[in-house]
């Protein structure tokens, strides 16, 4: 089970995450992106290949799309806030997003 991070080990995996456009979700333990893409067929693309990649990880986002944006909020419901897990994936959809 992953655990929640806090403290020193929270903010260095954090950090990066704000230089490319997370941020922290107001009144949660969460983070939270918005992907803008050139068009419906793009988002929905990367939305198709996250969720491929979330699947095997067993860690799922909540995010919406209208038209040709995607937004997300990443926390891990187990542990009550975020963890390794929610970095990873975060990671992985930055990279899918070409970022």
């Amino acid at each position: 089970m992953p655990e929640k991070l806090t403290g020193t080990a929270r903010a260095e995996a954090l950090a990066p995450l704000f230089a490319l456009g997370w941020s922290e979700v107001e009144g949660r333990d969460a983070i939270t992106r918005t992907y803008v893409f050139a068009d419906f067929i793009t988002a929905f693309g990367f939305m198709t290949r996250a969720a491929l990649v979330a699947e095997k990880m067993n860690h799922h986002p909540e995010w919406s799309n209208v038209y040709k944006t995607v937004e997300v909020t990443l926390t891990t419901h187990d542990v009550g806030g975020l963890s390794d897990l929610d970095i990873r994936l975060a990671g992985k959809m930055d990279a899918l997003a070409g970022d």
